[in-house]
């Protein structure tokens, strides 16, 4: 189908999903690019040329261009206000925690990306074992806030008691860190939200197909 919407993606990339999983919830009609990190295609001429940093998710319609994945989504929801999912909470409370939940979403992320690739972007003879030590209790210490923040809340979704944005944004990061181990036992409501919500249709038909067998790396967490 003829559409003038693309979304430049890379598997396994929890922004990117993030998008993937806006676009099904607003039932929109995309071109999906698929590109090789491992092949470096996010730095391809054609990226380049909409997207400066060379990274995914690179997201077009028209002739708008929006690289930062939480940025497409909250346009997704603001372009398409009456079709597919209402991703915004009513209540304006559940508004509010809703864009809250959405940036904290950042620096979770980051400290999953530092710990879980510590290696790769350290050189070897420059890794020290009390940086992993403190990557792992800062990860430690994070995601207890979130499995605080889920104890708390007035629903069983991250902004409340309806899917929302900040489902749509925080759950890629929750289901990346179950993919590498982490303890359902020890963050109990977040296992609970993740088997809540993978199964969620949207999250289902978009789910990264690299992610075929799970790894150990977080399961001293």
């Amino acid at each position: 189908m003829a559409t003038d919407m693309t979304l430049y993606w890379g598997a396994g990339s929890p922004p990117c999903w993030r998008v993937m999983i806006a676009l099904e919830e607003k039932h929109c009609d995309y071109d999906s690019k698929l590109l090789s990190f491992e092949k470096a295609e996010h730095k391809s001429p054609t990226v380049l040329a909409i997207n400066p940093r060379g990274q995914l998710p690179t997201f077009k319609h028209g002739n708008r261009i929006i690289n930062e994945s939480a940025g497409a989504c909250l346009y997704l929801e603001n372009e398409f206000k009456d079709q597919g999912t209402k991703l915004t909470p009513t209540c304006r409370d559940e508004q509010a925690m809703m864009f809250q939940r959405i940036f904290e979403a950042v620096p979770l992320g980051q400290k999953l990306v530092d710990i879980l690739y510590y290696e790769w972007k350290v050189p070897e003879g420059e890794r020290h074992d009390s940086a992993k030590a403190r990557n792992k209790e800062a990860v430690r210490v994070e995601l207890k806030l979130w499995e605080g923040y889920l104890g708390k809340g007035s629903g069983p979704f991250m902004a409340g008691k309806s899917f929302s944005l900040a489902d749509v944004t925080v759950f890629p990061y929750i289901a990346f860190a179950f993919y590498h181990g982490l303890c359902a036992d020890r963050f109990p409501k977040l296992a609970q939200y993740h088997s809540m919500v993978k199964d969620r249709p949207s999250v289902k038909k978009t789910w990264p197909t690299v992610w075929q067998q799970n790894t150990d790396k977080l399961k001293d967490i």
